[in-house]
């Protein structure tokens, strides 16, 4: 052993160079494998597939490989191993993928602002955006923050749960056991000791996310919002008085020198979703069909000042003031997966940005059960979307996502809803998750670049190529154009859950209705201040609509609404 050795040492003498180049090699190759790491780090233990999901508003457990949707594999460049070869695109860009193009791989672009200011503690941050107020007591049974909650056990961090808050309107937010997010109008626990709040973020170790039972409390800035709001409280309208309101709204009380403060302070305290204002009479509630909030009346019914407040309307005996709190409506929060398995796959279908990952929260609300996903997104997964993890044909979930198209994807299903979206939004809420996370915006370098053009000469021909292959090879389908599940949800939504077989529950739908956007909605604060699309863009994309909409009425269906028509 000590002569080979020997001779290696007296080679490399005569020839250092030599040695110095094998030092650099064996560094080089280190380095790779530790990015190689990285990447396999980022795509987590259940990772299935090869391709990302649409949404995950917006956190990824896995990778996401496909962002061109089937223009490359970055995976292969890292020769990551991938069980699954379902090709995600439409037929026609399989010269793209095979050409090689150059992909970008997609990280979480939400937390920018969070990495603007690593290296600061939240609590020193001060930028008008929030300010930290202090630890506080958290018992589960009577949270200090009642209104919405979310979880991420891997990517929680300060600046997202208060972006999550305040898109919301809530004017606190709180961070518990450095994974949890509560939101809330008004804190309702005493304080304590800042050493108690001693848990680091999982999403960043240099901030302090509460601890066991004690929340970080930020007091927030709220953004100007376009929904109507008091304080935290959101204006539903002007409603006649319902038929029985002793059995529609079972709380009341008369309170002296009324005000919408009072009424919905009081209605908080309660914990019901509904404040409403009779006069000097508050009611509390929810919405049930003997008052789903359905038949809006004119408000000048409703005009009768407050006794405590100048400027605000309290209604009267007979037109009531509705606003919703921000105690969340927990009717159909339960999610259950199937009890047997499903004799029948159904798949949601869409092109990406057509809003699949909104359908299936409004889906699972409605419903109680869990949606499934032809992929796997951790991201979702940690969002709660349960069925993620399981085998698209496990036949535990209630429908399937998928942007598969092509004859023998769409055959593997035995009935379909098809989730359809103007393409002129779909295209660019696309663009805006695929450069700027799930509720992120892309950069104006990025619209006003190469990526823009190149993004819509690939994908509108593959909206059109989407819906045309589901109306072809589908073999029972149900067609839902987003904006028209936004303008009814109530009876689109009951819709589809009789397509899917199951006994509609009017009060679970009244109460999606309540918290219809889920963690995915973008803000809708960062709007482009100029037309993206060229006239030769219009020009192409209007004929693809004309296409889709004559084969939607060959098939006996309504074409597509009148707002995707061109002027």
């Amino acid at each position: 052993m000590a002569k080979p050795l020997l001779k290696i040492q007296r080679y490399f003498r005569r020839k250092p160079v030599r040695f110095f180049s094998l030092i650099l090699l064996y560094l080089t190759a280190g380095s790779l494998v530790f990015l190689h790491s990285g990447f396999v780090g980022d795509s987590g233990p259940g990772a299935r597939g090869s391709r990302d999901s649409v949404i995950a508003p917006e956190m990824g457990s896995r990778t996401s490989l496909s962002d061109i949707r089937g223009l490359g594999i970055m995976g292969r460049v890292f020769k990551e191993t991938h069980r699954s070869t379902r090709r995600y695109g439409p037929p026609w860009m399989k010269k793209a993928r095979q050409g090689g193009q150059e992909i970008r791989s997609r990280g979480d672009y939400t937390n920018n602002w969070n990495r603007a200011l690593k290296g600061r503690n939240a609590k020193d941050v001060d930028d008008g955006r929030a300010k930290y107020i202090g630890c506080y007591i958290d018992d589960t049974q009577k949270r200090a923050l009642r209104g919405v909650s979310f979880f991420d056990y891997k990517k929680m961090t300060v600046f997202r749960c208060q972006d999550n808050c305040a898109e919301r309107g809530y004017m606190y937010a709180g961070l518990e056991f450095g994974a949890e997010c509560y939101c809330g109008h008004k804190i309702q626990a005493p304080n304590v000791s800042e050493s108690q709040c001693n848990m680091e973020c999982k999403g960043e170790k240099s901030n302090l996310c509460g601890g066991a039972n004690r929340l970080s409390i930020y007091r927030l800035e709220l953004s100007q919002e376009s929904a109507r709001r008091y304080g935290s409280a959101i204006f539903k309208g002007c409603f006649h008085r319902p038929d029985n309101v002793t059995l529609a709204l079972p709380f009341s009380a008369v309170i002296q020198n009324m005000s919408v403060d009072k009424c919905v302070d009081m209605c908080t305290e309660r914990e019901k979703s509904l404040a409403v204002l009779a006069g000097d009479r508050c009611y509390c509630g929810f919405p049930t069909p003997l008052f789903s909030l359905h038949e809006l009346e004119n408000e000048d019914m409703c005009l009768h000042r407050c006794h405590g407040e100048e400027f605000e309307s309290c209604g009267n005996d007979e037109y009531f003031v509705v606003y919703q709190t921000q105690v969340q409506d927990n009717r159909c929060m339960d999610r259950h997966f199937l009890p047997s398995r499903a004799k029948q796959l159904v798949a949601l279908a869409s092109f990406p940005g057509a809003g699949n990952t909104w359908a299936r929260h409004l889906i699972e609300l409605a419903t109680g059960f869990y949606t499934g996903s032809y992929y796997f997104d951790g991201s979702l997964y940690n969002k709660g979307f349960k069925g993620e993890r399981d085998h698209w044909r496990s036949g535990r979930t209630i429908c399937i996502k998928t942007h598969e198209s092509g004859r023998k994807e769409i055959e593997a299903f035995d009935s379909s809803i098809i989730m359809i979206r103007n393409p002129y939004k779909a295209l660019m809420a696309e663009f805006n998750r695929k450069y700027g996370g799930h509720i992120g915006f892309a950069s104006q370098a990025h619209w006003r670049g190469k990526e823009w053009p190149e993004f819509v000469r690939n994908y509108a021909p593959w909206w059109a190529s989407h819906t045309l292959d589901w109306l072809t090879y589908g073999k029972n389908i149900h067609v839902v154009h987003f904006e028209d599940l936004k303008r009814d949800l109530f009876s689109k939504l009951k819709g589809m859950v009789q397509f899917l077989g199951l006994k509609v529950s009017e009060d679970r739908l009244l109460c999606v209705e309540g918290q219809k956007d889920g963690n995915f909605k973008r803000s809708g604060l960062r709007k482009l201040e100029y037309d993206p699309y060229t006239p030769e863009m219009r020009a192409n994309i209007n004929e693809l609509i004309r296409t889709v909409d004559a084969a939607l009425k060959k098939r006996k269906l309504s074409g597509v609404p009148e707002e995707y028509m061109p002027r």
